[in-house]
């Protein structure tokens, strides 16, 4: 099947490339536009509601542009959700759309400035794990979400550590931030360098692949233009794995595929769900618990390496592990578990009684988030077990692996998402680069790539959720789609 060529088992292109392209484009720049009249520049005050969004200064522009830009951006990329003409073309166009996405400030959320202040206080000899910006004496700590100010920093050393960098190479507010978006930027360029080899290794036609996950809104607007550390993780993560891809059992390649994905740990914890999934990737020939603990061992001995070395050399240790969980301290309906236990809240407060409810429903979801990564590792590990058995083993065993090793760490990353505490648009882009290079039916990656088209309308250009101002309505209709999740699951378990 050659590039430029029709997908098999996909229809028709609803829309010409040509116009998918430039909408897109357009949508980018209208964008752009919004962040500079009223994005999250450090003296735009928080917005409290729509209406006051409305009654901003430019407000009907900045919603104007905002709206129809995520509109144009959003439809071009699911128009061309099959498969972009080339990889070329898609590469083009994905870095097309990033160029107006540049010039505008901070876009969708303020985090950007966290990262700044986090990384201030440590260049200053103070802890970020241990307090929050405005106790360290940021000066930077009015630009902050006032929700952060005072909590601890929840992000990995490497990450304080370039933050720090780029703090004392900016000489200022402004050249932080120029320099922390050049490292999500690299972040972006590092994944898409390795999307290629893993969409090969996966049997997975490149076009799709990179379109899907470069072309994707979250990408430009969250992780370009609003400087976040997943742009940087990511790129980390997907060159380990691309490492272990191209060359598993061989110790040398495996420290060095330890060492990226343990610096991605040290950027976001999040990256931790894929290890398992990662050493599965490192084993070489049949799979034995012998060739896994060979194997996988020198891939954990490079992880733990990483991880004690950066740790040293900041001097931070392991306390960002206290600041994840400060992480839950926003309630919003865009977490699953969070919704459920909302409704049961309200339903609560009609009976007169107050349940406190959401704690006890995302402590649920954290159980049964760690029941479901066990079961997924073990339905990839006897998976590719089975092909190990099976007559020319070799050869299917060598090209299934990736396949199965990269879809079970990308339903790790899903699992991860929806069942996390709290949810925010950008995470949507760890399980969305995993799946894109491991699911070669195109009727199956709808069921991701959806959620990340809605996840791009959630967050203003100032970087207020709109799901603070859809509390309860949210809460349960997210509600009703967890009960009609899990009874289609029951459904289709019975029916197998």
């Amino acid at each position: 099947m050659s590039e430029p060529g029709a997908l098999p088992d996909g229809p028709v292109r609803p829309v010409a490339p040509a116009l998918a392209r430039y909408a897109g484009l357009a949508g980018a720049v209208l964008l752009t536009v919004a962040g500079w009249l009223g994005g999250a520049l450090p003296d735009t005050p928080a917005v409290t509601s729509l209406g006051a969004a409305w009654r901003a200064p430019h407000g009907p522009a900045v919603l104007g542009c905002w709206l129809a830009g995520t509109v144009l951006l959003v439809g071009a990329w699911w128009s061309l959700r099959w498969g972009a003409p080339s990889a070329r073309w898609a590469y083009l166009t994905a870095g097309l759309w990033l160029l107006p996405l540049l010039a505008a400030p901070p876009l969708g959320s303020r985090d950007v400035y966290s990262y700044a202040c986090q990384g201030w206080s440590w260049t200053h000899g103070v802890d970020p794990y241990r307090v929050g910006v405005v106790s360290a004496g940021c000066p930077w700590a009015e630009s902050v979400s006032p929700i952060w100010r005072d909590t601890p920093a929840p992000y990995g050393p490497f990450f304080v550590l370039l933050a720090g960098l780029a703090v004392l190479l900016g000489g200022g507010l402004v050249g932080a931030i120029v320099l922390l978006r050049v490292v999500a930027l690299a972040g972006v360029l590092l994944a898409a360098l390795c999307l290629p080899g893993l969409a090969r290794a996966a049997g997975v036609p490149t076009r799709r692949a990179a379109w899907l996950a470069l072309a994707c809104p979250l990408v430009g607007v969250h992780l370009v233009a609003g400087a976040h550390n997943d742009a940087v993780g990511l790129g980390l993560l997907l060159l380990g794995l691309l490492v272990l891809v191209r060359r598993p059992g061989r110790p040398r390649a495996l420290l060095a595929a330890g060492v990226l994905l343990g610096l991605a740990v040290a950027v976001k914890a999040v990256a931790v769900v894929v290890l398992p999934f990662a050493a599965l990737a490192a084993v070489l020939g049949r799979y034995t618990w012998r060739a896994l603990l060979r194997d996988g061992g020198w891939l954990a001995g490079g992880v733990l390496a990483t991880l004690v070395l950066t740790s040293l050399a900041t001097g931070l240790g392991l306390g960002w592990v206290r600041g994840l969980a400060r992480s839950g301290d926003s309630e919003q309906w865009t977490s699953p578990p969070t919704a459920v236990g909302l409704v049961v809240d309200y339903a609560g407060a009609l009976a007169g009684r107050d349940p406190q409810a959401v704690p006890v429903v995302r402590a649920v979801a954290l159980a049964v988030l760690a029941v479901l990564l066990v079961l997924l590792w073990w339905r990839s590990w006897t998976a590719l077990r089975r092909l190990g058995d099976v007559r020319q083993r070799a050869a299917r065993l060598a090209a299934a692996r990736p396949r199965v090793t990269l879809a079970g760490a990308g339903l790790a990353l899903a699992a991860t998402v929806l069942l996390a505490p709290v949810f925010h648009p950008w995470y949507a882009t760890w399980p969305l680069a995993l799946l894109v290079v491991a699911t070669v039916a195109v009727a199956r990656t709808v069921w991701f790539v959806a959620p990340c088209a809605v996840a791009a309308f959630l967050a203003l250009p100032d970087g207020t959720n709109l799901a603070r101002f859809t509390k309860a309505p949210g809460a349960i209709l997210m509600t009703a789609l967890v009960l009609a999740v899990v009874v289609a699951a029951i459904r289709a378990r019975r029916a197998r």
